[in-house]
């Protein structure tokens, strides 16, 4: 039950207290000293909580009162270590230098040769190669090098100089020093609320992920595997949107109703299934570890459900995953069961192109059924087919675009996603025929297709292309763009029928009397595909950006823990480019200072054991680094030695703003989990002539050994060039175009917070059409009006980056960072609803408190 109040810890910032308060006793003396007892231990546990970020909402606050002095001290520890857990500070964070940044030496080269002479000229009982001492030189346990205690700080450092690797905490060498800077107190902008769950939070947790619309990421799956043991099987909607999210749900009832298959409507959604049947990825990115046997009246089951299916189009979804069907197949036994079900015994004949003998029972009975189907064919005893997807791209290939669009009117979210290629390829005078295809095919298609197909649209050729390839983590790919620009009025066309579709889903939602928008919702990307993400203690999507003060000073932090028995060296790094990405300084394991402040390391790691594990950090003043030509930073986490992240017992990185002391959590702006088999991650990029810090969250490929900037240099500014490219251009759909569609559509009074703090309204005329408004809201022209700054008070739907306002109860909030919003009392929401509300059926939802 812990794992379930901290889901709900983390994703709406809600305290479950029943699960976390610990069974007490109440005796006697504890109620005579109650008042004491309790005021004390409230009062500490506020200031705990402050020194992370966080406050105590009136109704916890009045919980945590009416509770015993030893249930009390059992919710606030447990509730302190789920909070430490999720930032990472659940654990002693010691870099190699204890006095970082003060103590970190200026000269690397000469801290680097001092090691290297110390570890090959050394010898046990001879004077220190260094400096001559006879009685300072002694090993150092456990890699017993010989290590002299006056050329070597055993107070600043605190691993072996030498192999810098971590040592026992108990050697003679590690001696006491740097206790810490005592923490100041917490800047309110950083303070966050805290809520009592209430008896309905797990479902409107499970709701709100039943719901979305956006694929998943792997923690998303994670929290609704902790939940659906709590769930039940009523709470099912008609409809689960993502089919990943619908395979661990049906998994997980299958034993208890089997009748719930029939929601995998797909082949697809049938592999999905087993999938996760077998405890493996239902993004179907990775494969099984291994197969798993499934009972004998489950794989009847799944084989009657396939059977059920269209054959062309069970034919057609087993060859899209023509591999991973191959392997179920050794599992479902599908012609053990052909008599009984033909149909998916003709699958997977044409799937494995078999060797059909009529005189089998099985034989005839796949044989029998193709027969039915003119679609298949019988060639040298093997039946064979030819797909809606081969067809698509023959008529391509030939130069057929005409037909290529006929094919494509069958199937309206393959039109959308070959949109602008088909826009490339006809000619001018079949641009009717794909506007009108368009404008009947939208109405069935997900918001996520149309959201991305109109950033396709709009955005011009540039220099690179980005390739974000469905894998087990994302790894980028770029080359140069040589398309041709769509043409100009077609583009328009395009974009006003998949934009007008928009806002007329919009216009069928409730009404809301007036909106309060933030315009610097225009820095965030539009919710999408969230498969390859990394766990984070944000959720913001990829190409987002936030803004950051001119003389913002920014802590990097890398913390791992590696296997037993297996040495891991991962290396947190910073490249600096300049204007036109030329190489400008890097400050790693190599240079461990750069332009004296501007960037500094806290030391190099070589080892991680466990239970404490190894922390890197780098300070970034981002002025200095402005000043000496710098533009683009980038930090990147390396794993040295090729082991892959996946490896590791616990594994992140993030960043702090302006940290109090070593490690600040108050001061956490942002946390990735290292996962997956990739051995190199960057996390986000920073733009000092924009000031912005923008989130990549990519993985780049490697191979071979010793893996740092200086042999990434290159492709590291290739992928990012790129990113910046498409995401810094303003193109793709934000969340503030999102939000714009919603308030036009809904409201004919829209309150904008400029970037200023200036507070502006937007009325719409009588006479004026949503297109029109729409347009004239997202540009942010002319305003009609100045606003007082309470306007979101009175405002039925807030949307803004940061929640330092007070919406009236009741009202639909989402904000990027809630702050001191409570949970309890108002609607909050996040990116994916806002873009989930816009479902193709249009049907008006209440929304899900997040």
């Amino acid at each position: 039950m812990q794992e379930v109040a901290a889901v709900l810890l983390r994703r709406r910032r809600l305290v479950d207290a029943t699960t976390l308060t610990p069974p007490v006793r109440r005796s006697a003396w504890q109620w005579v000293r109650r008042p004491l007892t309790i005021q004390a231990g409230l009062s500490a546990l506020q200031a705990d909580l402050i020194q992370r970020g966080f406050l105590l909402s009136v109704g916890l606050y009045r919980h945590c009162a009416g509770l015993s002095a030893p249930a009390l001290a059992g919710l606030g520890n447990a509730l302190l270590d789920l909070l430490d857990a999720e930032s990472g500070h659940d654990t002693e964070h010691v870099p190699l230098f204890r006095g970082f940044p003060d103590t970190v030496p200026a000269d690397t080269e000469a801290f680097y040769i001092n090691r290297v002479f110390a570890r090959l000229l050394q010898e046990p009982q001879q004077p220190c190669v260094l400096c001559g001492d006879t009685k300072s030189v002694h090993p150092v346990s456990p890699c017993a090098h010989l290590v002299c205690r006056q050329c070597w700080d055993g107070e600043d450092l605190s691993a072996c100089p030498l192999c810098l690797q971590q040592i026992d905490p108990s050697d003679p060498f590690l001696q006491p020093g740097f206790d810490g800077v005592p923490q100041e107190q917490v800047r309110s902008d950083r303070l966050r609320l805290l809520s009592l769950a209430g008896p309905d939070a797990v479902r409107a947790t499970v709701d709100s992920l039943l719901l979305r619309r956006t694929p998943p990421s792997a923690m998303d799956r994670f929290d609704l595997q902790v939940l659906l043991p709590l769930a039940e099987l009523s709470w099912l909607p008609n409809d689960i949107p993502v089919r990943e999210i619908r395979a661990v749900v049906l998994a997980h009832f299958l034993a208890e109703e089997p009748a719930v298959i029939d929601r995998a409507t797909t082949a697809t959604d049938v592999l999905r299934l087993l999938y996760a049947l077998m405890n493996a990825d239902p993004g179907l990115r990775t494969p099984p570890v291994r197969r798993t046997s499934l009972p004998r009246a489950t794989r009847r089951l799944v084989l009657a459900r396939l059977d059920r299916l269209p054959a062309e189009t069970l034919i057609e979804d087993m060859l899209r995953h023509e591999r991973a069907w191959k392997r179920m197949g050794e599992v479902l036994h599908p012609f053990e069961f052909a008599t009984r079900h033909p149909r998916a015994a003709l699958a997977f004949a044409v799937l494995r192109r078999t060797d059909l003998e009529a005189g089998t029972a099985a034989g005839r009975a796949v044989l029998g059924e193709a027969a039915q189907h003119p679609f298949v064919r019988l060639e040298g005893g093997r039946l064979v087919m030819r797909t809606f997807a081969t067809r698509v791209e023959g008529a391509f290939v030939e130069g057929r675009p005409g037909l290529a669009l006929d094919l494509l009117r069958q199937r309206p979210g393959e039109l959308l996603r070959r949109l602008v290629q088909l826009a490339r390829e006809l000619p001018a005078d079949q641009h009717g025929d794909l506007l009108a295809a368009v404008a009947v095919a939208i109405s069935d298609v997900s918001p996520v297709v149309i959201t991305a197909a109109l950033g396709q649209v709009r955005t011009p050729p540039g220099d690179l292309r980005l390739f974000f390839p469905r894998g087990g983590s994302t790894r980028v790919w770029t080359t140069v763009d040589h398309r041709e620009p769509l043409p100009s009025q077609l583009a328009a066309a395009l974009s006003g029928v998949l934009v007008g579709e928009m806002l007329r889903r919009a216009s069928d939602l409730p009404r809301w009397r007036r909106a309060f928008l933030d315009e610097n919702l225009v820095r965030l990307a539009a919710p999408g595909s969230e498969r390859g993400s990394s766990g984070s203690l944000r959720r913001m999507t990829r190409g987002s950006a936030v803004a950051i003060p001119p003389e913002e000073s920014l802590r990097l932090f890398l913390h791992w823990v590696e296997p037993e028995g297996q040495r891991v060296d991962l290396d947190l790094s910073v490249a600096v480019f300049g204007e036109e990405w030329d190489f400008v300084g890097l400050c790693d394991y190599t240079r461990l200072r750069f332009d004296q402040e501007a960037l500094v390391h806290s030391g190099d790691l070589t080892s991680a054991p466990g239970p404490g594990g190894s922390t890197e950090f780098v300070d970034l003043d981002l002025r200095q680094l402005r000043r000496v030509g710098g533009r683009y930073v980038l930090p990147v986490v390396f794993s040295y030695n090729d082991v892959p992240f996946d490896r590791l017992e616990r594994g992140f990185v993030g960043v702090m703003r302006q940290p109090v002391g070593l490690f600040d959590p108050a001061a956490v702006e942002e946390r990735f989990d290292l996962s997956g088999a990739e051995k190199i991650l960057m996390p986000f990029g920073i733009d000092l002539h924009t000031k912005e810090l923008r989130w990549y969250d990519i993985n780049l490929s490697a191979a071979g050994y010793a893996h740092d900037i200086a042999r990434y240099g290159g492709h590291l500014a290739l992928m990012s060039a790129a990113l910046e490219d498409v995401y810094g251009s303003g193109d793709r759909v934000s969340l503030w175009e999102i939000c714009c569609w919603h308030a036009a559509a809904r409201a004919d009074e829209i309150a904008v917070r400029c970037d200023d703090g200036s507070v502006v309204g937007y009325l719409r005329d009588p006479a004026e059409d949503v297109t029109t408004f729409a347009k004239r809201l997202i540009a942010r022209l002319e305003p009609d009006r100045v606003w007082d700054e309470d306007a979101a008070s009175r405002a039925d739907f807030v949307g803004v980056l940061n929640g330092d306002l007070t919406p009236r109860p009741g009202t639909e909030v989402f904000a990027l960072h809630p702050r001191l919003l409570d949970a309890t009392t108002l609607a909050l929401v996040d990116a994916s609803w806002l873009l989930s509300s816009l479902a193709p059926d249009s049907r008006a939802h209440a929304p899900v408190n997040l």
